[in-house]
Formats: C-alpha cells, sequence, structure tokens
C-alpha cells in the first residue's frame, strides 16, 4: 500500500478538493434521490408476471397494485340484500372509483357465487382497483387517501364506509410516514460518534465520521447516475445511508488504530502514514472485497430489484474503501496529531505499557478462551446451531394481513370482515384473466375450487377489453397462511393444468410467489460462487487454507443463526410487537433474507479479516498460534467490538424506516452483527484456531513457495 499512499501524501491537496467536490455533488444527488428509484417488484418471465403485464397493459390498473378493499356493515335491522342498501353501497364504490382516475371497481349484485356478501347478511365487501402509476411511486398512496376521502362522507346502510387492505394496513402502522431516511442517518451517525469518542478519548473521533459522511455523499452521486442507466429499487438508499456509515467507519477504524500504534513506536508524520496503510491498508483493501462479492453475488438471482441492490449495494464498500485508502491518509496527515495530542502526549515519552494499543481485557479474554478451547468451541457453536435450526423453519413471502397493522380504522374494518366470515383471504383477491368466451365456465369452474369463497366476473366494458375478461377470485384464507397458499396453487394448477381453463393468473399474491421461487432457486448458485470466490480471496491474503474454510463455513452458520433471530423475532412474533407493533408475520419478506445473507457474509467476513490479518502477522513474528490468538485478539478485539457497535446503532437507526419489510431487514442484521462480534469472532473463532494448531498455517507445496507460507 506504500505504492498508493505515497503518491496520494504527495498530492494531499488535490485528494482532499476531489473528495469535497464530490461530496457537494453527492449532497445535490441525494435530495432528490427517492424519486429516481423503483418501487417495482417484478418477477420477469414468471407465469403471474406475464398475466400481470397483461391485465396492467389491458386496464391500466390491478395486477401488481393490491386493491383498495371497501366494507359496508349496515346498522341492526338493515340487511346488505336491501334494494336502498344495495343502491347505497354500488353508488359509494362508484364515487370512489370517480375520485380515482383509471380504476376499476366492482361491488356486489347479489348475484349467487359472488361471495362478497357476508353470510350475516350485514356485511359486504367491494374493491377499487388503483391505477399502475409510471413512472410516479406514490400513484397508490395518492388512490389510498382519496378512497379514504370520500369514505369519509360515505354512509351504507347506517354506518359509515370503511377502507381496508394490504396497502391501507401498512399505512395505518406507519407504511406512508416514518423519520426519513436523513433523520435515520443522523441517528446512527450520532451513535458512531458516542462509541468512536468513547473509543478514541479525544477529537480523532470526528475523522471516521468525516469518511463516512463523505463516502455516503459520494455513494449517493454514483447511486443518482446509476438510477439514470437502469432500474435501482429504492430499498439501496436505506443500505447506502446507514450500512454505507457502517463500512466506512469500520474500514477508518482499522487504519487509525494502527496508526496509532505507529506513532506509539515512534514513527512521525507521514512515516506513520505510510507504515500504517502498509499494513492495515491491505486488510481494509481485502474486507472491503469480500463485502463487495457478498452484493456482487447477487446479480445471478434473475429478478431486476434484487440485481440492483446488488449493483448498487457494491457502491458502498467500493467508495467506503477508496475513502479509506485516499482521503483518511491525507486527515491523518493534515491533522492526525494535532487533534489527538492527548494520546500522543500519554505515550510519547515512554510512560505507558509497552504495549500501548492493546487492550488488557481483551488480552485476559483472550487468554482465558485459548486455555478454555474446548468449552468455549463447544458452547458457542451450540447457540449458534440451535439459531440455525430454528432457521430452518424460515418461509419467505409476504406476511400475514393480520400483522400489517395493530390498529387504525383499516384494521377495524379487517376487524369486521372475521367477525362476519368474510375473512382475511378478502385482503387478498385473484385476478384471472381469460378470453371473454371463456369467462363464464372460468367463474363456474374456480368457484368449484376447495378454498375458494366466490368469483365476481363482471359485465362491464371496464372489465371486458380486446377479446379478455378479469375475474376476481376470493379465497377463504389470506394468501400468506397456509390455506391460502393451498387454495392459491390449487387455482393455479386450474389454470395450467391437463384439464386447464386457458387463463393467467396475476395479482400481488400470485406475483410474490413467483418472485419467492425466482430469488430461492438460485440462492444455492449465489452462495457457491460468494464461497469460491471469498476462498480463493482469503487463501492468498492469509496464507493458508484451513484458515479461509473454516471462515466461510463458520459464517455461513453465523448468518444462519441471525435468520434464527429474524424468525423468532418476526415470524413467531417474539418481538415484532415491541419493533414493529404488530404480531406475528407468519412469513418473512420474500427479499429480506436474501439482503441479509449477501450484507451480513460480507461485513461478517471483515470482521475475520481484521482479527485473522493480525493473528497471522503476530504468528509470523512468533511462530506459536496460541500466543498469536491472544496478541491477535488483543489488539483487534477493541476495534471489531466499536465497529459492530457502531453498525449495531446504525442498524437501530434504520429500524425506524416506516415500512416492516426494512424493520426486519435492521433487525435480521443488527442481531447478526452483534452475535457475530460476540459469540462468532471473541469465542468461536479463536477457539477453533488454537484448537486446529499448526494446522491453520498449512499450504501445499507450490503455493507455500509462491505465497511465501
Amino acid at each position: 500500500m506504500r505504492r498508493l499512499s505515497g503518491p496520494v501524501l504527495a498530492r494531499r491537496r488535490l485528494v482532499a478538493a476531489v473528495w469535497v467536490v464530490l461530496a457537494l455533488a453527492g449532497a445535490w444527488a441525494a435530495s432528490g434521490i427517492g424519486d429516481a428509484l423503483s418501487r417495482s417488484f417484478d418477477a420477469p418471465g414468471r407465469p403471474a408476471f406475464r398475466a400481470n403485464r397483461q391485465i396492467v397493459a389491458t386496464y391500466g390498473n390491478g395486477g401488481t397494485i393490491a386493491p383498495i378493499v371497501l366494507v359496508a356493515a349496515t346498522e341492526r335491522g338493515r340487511s346488505v340484500a336491501d334494494v336502498d342498501v344495495r343502491q347505497e353501497l354500488q353508488d359509494a364504490v362508484a364515487r370512489v372509483a370517480r375520485a380515482i382516475p383509471g380504476s376499476r371497481s366492482v361491488a356486489s349484485t347479489g348475484a349467487t357465487g359472488e361471495g362478497l356478501d357476508a353470510r350475516d347478511g350485514r356485511t359486504s365487501v367491494a374493491y377499487v382497483f388503483p391505477p399502475v402509476g409510471r413512472p410516479a411511486p406514490d400513484e397508490n398512496p395518492r388512490a389510498l387517501a382519496a378512497a379514504r376521502r370520500v369514505a369519509a362522507r360515505t354512509d351504507v346502510g347506517g354506518r359509515p364506509l370503511r377502507v381496508t387492505g394490504t396497502e391501507a394496513l401498512a399505512d395505518d402502522s406507519g407504511g406512508g410516514g416514518g423519520a426519513g431516511l436523513l433523520v435515520e442517518t443522523l441517528v446512527g451517525g450520532l451513535g458512531a460518534l458516542l462509541v468512536l469518542a468513547w473509543v478514541f478519548g479525544s477529537v480523532l473521533a470526528v475523522v471516521p465520521l468525516v469518511v463516512a459522511a463523505v463516502s455516503i455523499l459520494t455513494t449517493f452521486l454514483l447511486l443518482r447516475v446509476l438510477a439514470e442507466l437502469t432500474e435501482v429499487t429504492f430499498v439501496v438508499q436505506f443500505l447506502v445511508g446507514l450500512i454505507g456509515l457502517g463500512v466506512a467507519i469500520d474500514s477508518s477504524l482499522l487504519v487509525v488504530f494502527r496508526w496509532r500504534e505507529e506513532r506509539a513506536a515512534g514513527r512521525d508524520g507521514d512515516e506513520a502514514v505510510r507504515a500504517a496503510m502498509d499494513s492495515a491498508g491491505r486488510a481494509v483493501a481485502v474486507s472491503g472485497v469480500t463485502v463487495g462479492i457478498g452484493l456482487l453475488a447477487l446479480v445471478v438471482v434473475p429478478v431486476p430489484f434484487i440485481r440492483s441492490i446488488g449493483f448498487g449495494g457494491l457502491l458502498i464498500p467500493i467508495v467506503s474503501v477508496l475513502a479509506a485508502l485516499t482521503l483518511l491518509p491525507v486527515l491523518l496527515a493534515a491533522s492526525g496529531e494535532r487533534l489527538d495530542r492527548r494520546w500522543i502526549a500519554r505515550h510519547a515519552a515512554g510512560a505507558a505499557a509497552a504495549d500501548p494499543t492493546a487492550s488488557p481485557g481483551w488480552i485476559r479474554w483472550a487468554t482465558l478462551v485459548v486455555r478454555r478451547r474446548w468449552p468455549a468451541a463447544i458452547a458457542g457453536l451450540a447457540v449458534l446451531v440451535v439459531l440455525a435450526v430454528v432457521a430452518t423453519g424460515l418461509r419467505p413471502g409476504q406476511p400475514s394481513v393480520d400483522a400489517l397493522s395493530a390498529g387504525g380504522d383499516a384494521r377495524t374494518a379487517l376487524r369486521q370482515l372475521e367477525s362476519s366470515g368474510l375473512g382475511s383471504g378478502a385482503l387478498t383477491p385473484v385476478e384471472v384473466v381469460s378470453s371473454t368466451d371463456a369467462a363464464s365456465a372460468a367463474a363456474q369452474r374456480l368457484r368449484g375450487i376447495a378454498g375458494v369463497r366466490g368469483v365476481v366476473a363482471p359485465v362491464s366494458p371496464e372489465w371486458q377489453r380486446d377479446g379478455r375478461t378479469i375475474s376476481v377470485v376470493l379465497p377463504r384464507g389470506d394468501s400468506a397462511s397456509d390455506a391460502g397458499r393451498a387454495t392459491l396453487d390449487r387455482i393455479r394448477d386450474a389454470a395450467t393444468g391437463t384439464d386447464r381453463i386457458d387463463a393467467g393468473v396475476g395479482g400481488p399474491a400470485a406475483q410474490d410467489r413467483d418472485l419467492t421461487e425466482a430469488i430461492y432457486a438460485s440462492f444455492p448458485l449465489m452462495v457457491l460462487l460468494i464461497a469460491v470466490i471469498t476462498f480463493a480471496l482469503l487463501a492468498r491474503a492469509l496464507r493458508s487454507i484451513l484458515l479461509p474454510l473454516k471462515a466461510i463455513l463458520l459464517n455461513v452458520l453465523s448468518v444462519g443463526a441471525s435468520f434464527g433471530i429474524v424468525v423468532l423475532v418476526w415470524q413467531h412474533g417474539w418481538g415484532s410487537e415491541l419493533i414493529g407493533g404488530v404480531p406475528a408475520t407468519g412469513s418473512i419478506t420474500t427479499w429480506v433474507p436474501l439482503a441479509i445473507f449477501a450484507f451480513l457474509y460480507g461485513l461478517s467476513m471483515a470482521y475475520e479479516v481484521f482479527i485473522l490479518s493480525r493473528v497471522r502477522e503476530e504468528y509470523d513474528r512468533t511462530g506459536s498460534t496460541d500466543d498469536a490468538v491472544i496478541r491477535g485478539l488483543g489488539r483487534t478485539g477493541r476495534l471489531v467490538t466499536s465497529a459492530a457497535l457502531i453498525l449495531f446503532l446504525a442498524f437501530v437507526a434504520l429500524g425506524a424506516a416506516p415500512n416492516s419489510e426494512i424493520r426486519m431487514l435492521a433487525t435480521g442484521l443488527a442481531a447478526g452483527i452483534l452475535l457475530d462480534a460476540t459469540v462468532v469472532r471473541a469465542l468461536v473463532a479463536p477457539a477453533l484456531v488454537t484448537l486446529f494448531g499448526r494446522g491453520n498455517w498449512w499450504l501445499p507445496g507450490v503455493l507455500a513457495r509462491r505465497w511465501g507460507g
């Protein structure tokens, strides 16, 4: 790294000026980034995607967007079957539809087999399918607001018309608001500042934050450019703001810690910076590449928005590493000694211990782990294995509608549907598009499917176009439930089986099923690709065969344990009320486990690189594995713990995001990074290294001669 740090320090003013310009441009780009990002979750080539594309192309509404659900519950003594009440309901639904231009609506006509009226005779459900807003991402929220305005001044059967649906429930739970990305990043930055102040005990704490701020803003600039060239999902902006904060600070911490070591060893000025970059800079580069590998591997998933997370997320470690290798040396050379003069004064006169940068607490802990290696390894692995076993029950998919909101008017309407017997399945109807000639036969066939409450096949221009007709199938169970999934399978079998009705099955539920299959069909390939590339990279960096293999297997187990925590907290509801104000979700949002894997694998591998690089360095110096583990962990334990705490706080801030899927992601990342930095890096990893002994450092003869092992 001296080849890089030398020219950087020689042109420090130019380097600083370039980063300042990039940061200013990034501030401009970040201000309008939301409008440039996509909210599409398409899975091209899948049956539901084709059906939804046909629906949207023909009708301009429905398909990928969940319908607005209107619920009428009459007062006692009146029935939805009464002529006047039926007319009130149809007029009310028509007014809501007129308030949403381009929408398509349906209300009960009382015909047999529709399934829109409850058996209690007092409750009826109707639907308004909003237009698909392209490119405006806020088309559906505007439609929901319009529906609520009309419903607020409309009575049916003597009682107010209520609005519910998956969008309305999410909006009531906070989906329409939230702290905002800027506030979340500032909260994460404040937490990072407190940790850094504790770690450094001097004004030097601001240096990693400056690097992080410049990295984040520059990444937003590149993200804005990328969004102009291709579709990038809105999820990436959260990852850039908060994961970028953590990654940039982590990289900076490693360099600054090593710079302090060089200062304590008597090196001054630029020479201390060059020496720090020569050792720590390599580890920063390797760790950045490992984080990038985890993200770049997402491109093998044949789903555009997942690929965009890979490409967009890849910008985070690239920019963070570049800033740590160029901007940070300039900052340390220009103001490091002045900002850290109190620490330097304490250690310059030789009054400090012989090893002032090693933590006495971590030395004692590492010594204990080395002496009790078997109990340490067994205890840590037991925790990871138990949580990983829990993770085998992970069910990717859309959360149940009951978990979308804990209160509000939409929740009240949902309870009315459930108590009337219409059930939560009324919120997840399935759209079936068929030829107009076959629509009647298709509807009759669909009504006979187990789990189907009714089928609505309106005969009107807004439902019949270009020789095609849409039928709305009402399942009895929520599409996220086991019963609802089974019903959807039977509907799809009826549409595509040997005795098929020649129809396309669309709607959000069907598309989510296809999205899940598309994502996780490629998951094994993604894991294999990551493992192979990571092994090759670490084998060269650590000059070992066993250490990279151990690191990969332990990382996969660590991520599996993190999945287990997400399953317990959200899917089983052991913490969802506290974190998100909702009951057990029953499922984990389709893309969340994949994103958790990609980011946690890279971040935890970065910690592994931080520790093992120093252990390797100490082994080369002493020739003793036990001493190398003690001294390596003694020098890096505080660094890794501090870095993990900063990331944990960043992910906690991410949990303030307005939607539950981001909160799920934040839970998995926060719990995973804390578990990895404590159980894995502080307990299991050092115990296993000591157990492997000299086997850690074995290399085949050819590689040993080439790499110097």
